[in-house]
């Protein structure tokens, strides 16, 4: 018998491009890779700057503390700063140091260090009096990604460190933001300001009859604290180093503080600072690289 013969019948479907496919496909193929690769790019990166962060600090904490050992992420030391810098230039921070209660040791020193600037110590503050618990912020320059960190000396030699890593670049060399006539006229003045609650108070006077671990004084000096980094924008030459480098905090005869500092500290340098008012006048002086002297006072409220 015949049978007649069987065909499929044809399909097409030209409205779906089959040739095609292959080269819209191919795109992304090629895009993973691609993005792997660049999470792998970032992520070696991102362990190579560490590895550099690290290298960078064991290099320079020798530099500065010799071969004592240091209590890295203390309990008795808390940092805040930001995560990534509105103004390198001017990159806020807050250190408190606090005791246990009982504990028989005072806090001596403290010492500001930005691991990868020119010159990594920020400042050094040395306490005077029998001091449990401090609070001190400023303002620091950072001129590249870097670790911050504030490392704190007990009366027993101990030395206790937090860090915290900032996002900032340019600092160090970004320019003054007031010319230089203007800046060198009003250079020296003081604002000294005392509030309790540790923000900015009246303008000339601080109760002393209200006195607690957090009464705060805001002092600020006007300079350009020149980085020596910066570029003048006329001569195209670098503008010397100038820059406040001493302040001696006393209340009455007793020392409060006094700093030495770098070329770190921020344009009219800022510091608010904790203090135990006993009722004599604040008395500061200050100092800068060229030998000028600077003087202001606060005089307790009654």
């Amino acid at each position: 018998m015949h049978r007649p013969d069987f065909h499929l019948p044809d399909f097409h479907l030209p409205h779906l491009h089959l040739p095609h496919l292959p080269e819209i496909r191919r795109p992304l193929r090629l895009a993973w890779p691609i993005a792997l690769a660049a999470l792998c790019l970032a992520s070696t990166a991102a362990a190579a700057q560490e590895a550099g962060a690290d290298a960078t600090w064991r290099s320079l904490r020798s530099d500065v503390f010799g071969e004592r050992a240091i209590e890295d992420g203390s309990p008795l030391v808390r940092l805040t700063a930001p995560k990534r810098a509105e103004d390198a230039a001017m990159v806020p921070i807050d250190v408190e140091v606090m005791l246990p209660a009982g504990d028989p040791r005072t806090i001596a020193k403290l010492t500001l260090i930005v691991d990868e600037n020119p010159a990594p110590v920020a400042a050094t503050f040395t306490f005077g009096g029998a001091r449990h618990d401090i609070a001190l912020g400023t303002r620091l320059r950072v001129n590249s990604y870097s670790y911050v960190r504030a490392i704190a000396e007990t009366s027993d030699g101990g030395l206790h460190m937090a860090e915290s890593y900032v996002k900032a670049s340019g600092g160090c060399s970004a320019p003054a933001m007031k010319d230089e006539e203007a800046a060198l006229k009003n250079i020296g003045q003081m604002k000294l300001r005392a509030a309790d609650d540790g923000q900015t108070g009246d303008a000339t006077m601080g109760d002393a009859t209200k006195a607690s671990r957090v009464s705060r004084i805001q002092l600020m000096i006007r300079h350009p604290n020149y980085s020596g980094l910066q570029i003048d924008p006329i001569t195209r030459l670098y503008t010397p180093a100038m820059f406040v480098d001493d302040i001696v905090v006393k209340q009455g005869d007793e020392l409060v503080f006094s700093m030495q500092g770098g070329i770190s500290l921020s344009e009219d340098p800022a510091i608010r600072f904790s203090y135990e008012p006993t009722g004599g006048p604040v008395r500061v002086e200050a100092g800068d690289t060229e030998g000028r002297r600077f003087e202001g006072a606060l005089k307790p409220a009654g």
